[in-house]
């Protein structure tokens, strides 16, 4: 059907066909009956092509922006500009609808597992919606907003990016009420161009906070390039601050915490207090709570979901059980014991950043034999080269007595020490490393599995 028969449809109008089919996919192969199908276009496919598939399969209407895929007078075919655009378009309308606090996260290193521990910790009071994995970027998120029911009291949404603009093109999509950036570090350098260009990047979350009414940030004020973004914009905190607070558009700091780690053997425990006016007593009351979290590094991220569950009147017990009982998954500083070795899986990202706290947490892990295996760090652009050099010779520093190394960046930078490093060997990919895992199986190790999710390094785990 040709485009002059078919009537192209604004948001408001879409709102009310998803008012009656709240369930959205964009897989033509996941089409929950009477749920709403759009169809998005990708380098390598056009969804429009399988909108005929979507209503077969229990689509009640297939969403699209090509009319020739649209039948002659079937009205479950509708017609938009551009189907992502109209997507993002129905999830901001969508959310402006729910008038109960979001909460917007991001940062370079650490946003899920923050994301994951707010959730838990709010969860204790609240029906929460959060983002679901890592669907953070540009269709993940709206997709998120696009779960928001009545009976939700809050909403968690996380938010990446690897490009300028475009935290700042997901949040005025999400509109926050509260937003937190864990951290700023070395990423997708390829994509932002240098540093200074993921600060630019994420700090889009802050003009958005800074300049709305009502807005609340979230932020660890022992973190000095998160406190510097602030003074760049204005915002002069308490220079003896210390901990996370949460950041009142007039400049106020109103909940704060402070914490610290008391052992890392390989699960982290901390101990955490408030430390702000609603402290109980004299003495705010010191809470101390094992995790189930490997890595020192999680205590800014443990600390992040205790002063937002403080904020939203989340009991402190019910903080520490939230805590405690959660379990990270997905590749994100998990331990794991196998029959033949101890493994900590971290294999869902790296960088620069988020590889140095993770060998300097190895470091301070018991384990008579350690090993490394190590997968490239992606999308580092011209500092690429130097990444990875820095990080080896982090590696060798640290108390292993292998360093499996696997892609081509790495092998790279182990052309330049020299002697030799026995420890070090070599791996074009996983496979390899699986196939002699096979021929000469490790038994007694305290292993640190770390690498770009490319590189596909969780597959190691069952070689161990």
């Amino acid at each position: 059907m040709h485009s002059d028969t078919l009537t192209i449809m604004n948001t408001e109008a879409l709102y009310q066909i998803y008012l009656t089919h709240p369930e959205v996919t964009t897989d033509s192969r996941r089409c929950p009956k009477g749920s709403m199908f759009f169809a998005l276009k990708g380098a390598n496919f056009n969804g429009n092509a399988f909108a005929h598939k979507a209503i077969e399969a229990g689509c009640a209407v297939a969403v699209i922006d090509e009319a020739d895929y649209a039948p002659a007078d079937d009205e479950r075919y509708i017609l938009v500009p551009d189907v992502l655009q109209a997507l993002q378009q129905l999830a901001a309308y969508h959310r402006q609808q729910f008038r109960k606090p979001v909460i917007q996260i991001t940062g370079t290193n650490g946003k899920t597992t923050t994301k994951e521990l707010v959730a838990a910790v709010l969860s204790e009071r609240f029906q929460v919606l959060y983002t679901q994995g890592n669907l953070n970027n540009h269709i993940g998120v709206p997709l998120t907003l696009l779960r928001l029911r009545d009976t939700h009291d809050i909403a968690v949404i996380e938010t990446g990016a690897n490009h300028p603009g475009e935290i700042a093109t997901l949040t005025d999509i999400v509109r926050p009420d509260y937003g937190l950036i864990t951290n700023v570090g070395h990423a997708h350098i390829e994509g932002f161009g240098s540093f200074e260009g993921v600060k630019r990047t994420k700090g889009e979350l802050y003009d958005y906070l800074l300049h709305t009414d009502g807005t609340h940030i979230f932020v660890n004020t022992a973190n000095p390039v998160l406190t510097g973004m602030l003074e760049e914009r204005g915002v002069h905190l308490n220079a003896t601050a210390c901990g996370m607070g949460m950041l009142a558009t007039d400049g106020t700091m109103k909940v704060t915490v402070e914490g610290g780690v008391q052992a890392c053997n390989p699960f982290v425990s901390i101990w955490w207090r408030r430390t702000d006016a609603q402290a109980s007593g004299s003495e705010a009351k010191r809470h101390e709570v094992q995790t189930q979290l490997v890595g020192a590094y999680n205590l800014d991220n443990l600390l992040a979901a205790t002063c937002v569950g403080l904020q939203f009147g989340v009991d402190e017990a019910a903080i520490c059980h939230a805590l405690h009982t959660y379990h990270p998954g997905l590749g994100r500083s998990e331990y794991r014991k196998t029959a033949h070795n101890e493994l900590i899986i971290d294999a869902y990202n790296a960088n620069l950043t988020s590889m140095h706290v993770a060998l300097e947490n190895f470091k301070l892990i018991d384990g008579k034999h350690k090993m490394l295996i190590l997968g490239d760090m992606k999308e580092l652009g011209a500092d690429s080269a130097s990444a990875h050099q820095q990080i080896l010779s982090e590696a060798l520093a640290c108390g292993a007595e292998e360093v499996w190394l696997v892609g081509d960046q790495f092998a790279q930078a182990a052309t330049l020490h020299e002697p030799t490093d026995g420890r070090i060997r070599l791996f074009t990919d996983v496979d390899a490393v699986l196939a002699d895992l096979q021929a000469t199986p490790k038994e007694g190790f305290m292993v640190l599995i770390k690498g770009s999710n490319s590189m596909h390094l969780a597959k190691v785990v069952e070689g161990m």
